[in-house]
């Protein structure tokens, strides 16, 4: 028996608890033969061609050491919890979804899931961020091999030629931003989209001044958004961030267009293969110095659905696997994220130091959903919208937050 089949073995007991099996009761292909099916079905949004090969490698490791055959099913980011939420009303989920971390306390509100623990997947180790965002009511429905986050990723070329060194607050953020403005190249880019995407992307900013979700339009919150507009107006990022996603992102910043980009750890691979761009990654710069920037944690939480005990208990041995040491870190190495669990995240930045910024940021990293739980949806498109108006010169950054406080309900 591997390592990995052992570990595996440790964080899933053999059968499930009542309230599973009572959960497991409502689904219509529930079955209690007390044995693990032979085969399970699987649900994720790896639609690009690295992340769904780097994660069938992952399943085909998992399926060859349980011994369980898993058929997986991939559908585009935006389509998996329009079909979840679907799937859980007429009880057609798949055994295993792997899913945004904050769309799990909406699935998790419908009814549809089993808690992990019922399975014995112990929380023990991880990031306490982590076990928050998969987390509704007190009870843990999801688990995540690895997460994600923002960083401040720049040209070290481009910096050492104008004799700047790597921005740690926002001071120091905007000099540089400005003095690497020229001949139509911008200082830094990021996405400003009126949209989640918009939304996380301004939250490390919101977040690192002590802006809470529950009160968009604190002094905090406005101080900012005004930062983040002034790099716009100013010049020194384009005004193109309206309309620009993270890959649009990632492609100004590989063609030379910018300076230095606010963007996640799974574009490092893409840089790598890019002939001649020397780049370097420190984390978000702050407000003020010696503080840690507050990312939101990304990535996807593994949870069961209510699918049938033996189908259910298939599903916690592949889960289980994927949670094991060697398979988390094969995960991570292959799709630029970081381990869930603090000791082998340590690890994993020590030996890949263009990936140790992402770790410590993970420390001070906050859930999405930690604050709001399934609201969470609802303030997102708020802030996204609020954002937009701001960079495009409808609103001023109290007005638009103001109005993103009412629009989220929460006035």
């Amino acid at each position: 028996m591997s390592s990995a089949a052992r570990t595996a073995r440790n964080l899933v007991i053999t059968g499930v608890t009542a309230s599973a099996l009572v959960l497991a009761g409502c689904g219509p292909s529930a079955t209690d033969s007390g044995q693990a099916a032979g085969e399970i079905t699987a649900l994720d949004y790896y639609a690009d061609q690295q992340g769904s090969k780097a994660w069938q490698q992952v399943l085909d490791t998992c399926a060859a050491e349980t011994g369980i055959k898993v058929d997986r099913q991939t559908v585009p980011t935006d389509q998996l919890l329009p079909k979840v939420l679907k799937d859980a009303s007429s009880r057609t989920l798949p055994d295993l979804l792997f899913t945004d971390n904050p769309s799990l306390q909406q699935i998790a509100a419908t009814g549809a899931l089993t808690p992990l623990t019922d399975y014995g997947i112990s929380t023990d180790g991880y990031y306490p961020g982590i076990v928050k965002a998969g987390t509704y009511q007190d009870k843990v429905y999801g688990l995540a091999p690895g997460v994600n986050g923002l960083a401040l990723i720049y040209n070290k070329k481009l910096l050492q030629e104008k004799g700047i060194e790597p921005p740690q607050t926002w001071e120091q953020l905007k000099a540089a931003a400005t003095a690497l403005t020229a001949d139509g190249k911008y200082g830094l880019a990021f996405s400003a989209l009126a949209t989640e995407e918009g939304a996380w992307q301004f939250l490390p900013f919101f977040w690192s001044n002590g802006a809470d979700l529950a009160k968009l339009d604190s002094p905090q919150g406005v101080e900012a958004m005004r930062f983040v507009n002034d790099l716009v107006t100013s010049g020194s990022a384009s005004k193109s961030v309206l309309n620009w996603n993270q890959n649009d992102v990632a492609d100004q910043f590989v063609a030379g267009n910018a300076a230095m980009m606010i963007n996640g750890s799974w574009n490092l691979a893409r840089l790598d293969e890019t002939a001649g761009l020397d780049y370097g990654v420190v984390p978000i710069p702050t407000p003020r110095p010696g503080t840690a920037p507050v990312v939101a944690l990304g990535g996807e939480v593994g949870a069961i659905p209510a699918t049938g005990p033996d189908r259910q208990q298939a599903a916690a041995k592949v889960l289980g696997c994927i949670l094991s040491e060697p398979n988390m870190v094969a995960w991570d190495k292959a799709h630029a994220y970081v381990p869930s669990k603090m000791d082998v995240a340590k690890k994993f930045g020590q030996e890949n130091p263009a990936m140790q910024p992402f770790v410590s940021e993970v420390e001070t990293a906050r859930s999405r959903t930690a604050e709001l739980g399934e609201k969470y949806s609802t303030v997102s498109q708020a802030l996204g919208a609020a954002l937009q108006s701001v960079l495009a010169g409808q609103q001023s950054p109290e007005d638009a937050l103001r109005a993103a406080q009412e629009q989220a309900g929460r006035p």
